[in-house]
């Protein structure tokens, strides 16, 4: 599955072997965003992870979101 951009965002959801492994992720993705201070929208279900990604003051998807998207995907192979 790849990112899909719609209503003004970028959407994908991760699904892990349990919580363990899900939870582990958003830590690696939380320290990053931390650092680049560009926050995702998450929500988490036991296995899965949805993310939604946009720019806010923008006012929709901007290069810093395709970033983060990309870095989310390389933390996820992890």
């Amino acid at each position: 599955m790849t990112w899909e951009e719609r209503d003004g965002a970028l959407h994908r959801s991760f699904r892990f072997a349990d919580f363990s492994e899900a939870f582990a992720f958003l830590a690696r993705v939380a320290l990053h965003a931390e650092k680049v201070d560009h926050h995702p929208e998450f929500t988490s279900v036991w296995n899965r992870v949805d993310f939604r990604l946009t720019s806010h003051d923008a006012g929709g998807v901007t290069g810093r979101d395709h970033a983060l998207a990309a870095e989310i995907d390389r933390l996820a192979r992890q």
